[in-house]
């Protein structure tokens, strides 16, 4: 799937991959909004199979986006593999189309959001991963939408 393919109605996650968690944030119903959801920890693939097929269904969801770690060259890493690894199982798994999308640097920018906004030690652990899959969302919708200039971010679902 290419950025601008066109999408049915409904909301687009993001999920900033790991392989012991799981960052996930999605956009609001008209795809304006960007909004931190989830820390997932991995479990078995079983188990996140029957999170991310619920998820899909509650939340109405019709497009992923996989963060594509790469290397500041721009190359792929071979963390990129099995984030590739993972897009493929997730669009198998729920029938929903998968977008790889740049995630260099989401985890530090989260970082400095969680600094910027003083967070304790306890809090940046419990919002890191989901803060980094916001940042990656938001930057897809600003590319997604940077004609219009139309996109909304909000911070919410922080602990």
């Amino acid at each position: 799937m290419n950025i601008t393919d066109p999408l049915p109605p409904g909301k687009i996650a993001a999920v900033d991959f790991g392989t012991v968690r799981l960052g996930v944030a999605i956009t609001d119903f008209d795809r304006k909004m960007a909004f931190p959801y989830e820390n997932l920890t991995r479990r078995t693939q079983r188990l996140d199979g029957q999170w991310f097929t619920e998820f899909v269904k509650e939340e109405r969801v019709v497009c992923f986006v996989v963060g594509l770690p790469l290397y500041p060259s721009g190359d792929e890493s071979p963390k990129s593999v099995q984030a590739r690894e993972f897009g493929a199982w997730l669009e198998a798994l729920t029938n929903v189309p998968v977008v790889f999308y740049d995630e260099r640097y989401s985890s530090k920018f989260a970082d400095e959001l969680m600094r910027d906004a003083d967070f304790s030690s306890k809090k940046k652990k419990a919002n890191r991963d989901k803060l980094a899959a916001y940042v990656l969302l938001a930057s897809y919708l600003e590319a997604l939408n940077k004609s219009t200039g139309d996109v909304y971010l909000a911070n919410r679902n922080l602990e």
